[in-house]
């Protein structure tokens, strides 16, 4: 589930790792491949054969500096929350991001904007 592979992120950037590995899953990779679209992942990419599959991960950092500072998950499995695309507001003011589950895929706030799509909020990064 992508709620663990965030925690795992969030953990290796505590611990102040370059990289990481995680299990390979559609979900995870759409979420991580979307991180990467918005700059706050250096590269994903999936490594593994069958049972075996991983998702290795890059941490971006800026002048030493990890990208981000908090990652908040919004819809949990007990509790899931929606947006339409004209609902979506900015995110710590513009300097964070949002991330919905859409019909067009895994997007951030400015791109479902863009489309005018609307879906299930994931998490908000800053």
């Amino acid at each position: 589930m992508y709620i663990q592979t965030l925690v795992k992120i969030k953990n290796a950037k505590l611990a102040g790792k370059k990289s990481l590995k995680v299990p390979f899953s559609k979900m995870d990779m759409a979420v991580l491949e979307a991180l990467v679209r918005a700059g706050y992942l250096a590269s994903v990419e999936k490594k593994g054969r069958s049972l075996k599959k991983v998702i290795a991960i890059e941490l971006k950092e800026d002048k030493g500096n990890p990208v981000f500072s908090e990652i908040k998950l919004w819809s949990k499995p007990s509790r899931r929350l929606y947006r339409g695309y004209k609902e979506i507001r900015p995110s710590h003011q513009g300097y964070g991001n949002y991330f919905f589950s859409t019909p067009k895929g895994i997007l951030n706030d400015a791109e479902a904007r863009k489309q005018k799509v609307g879906g299930e909020i994931l998490f908000e990064i800053w």
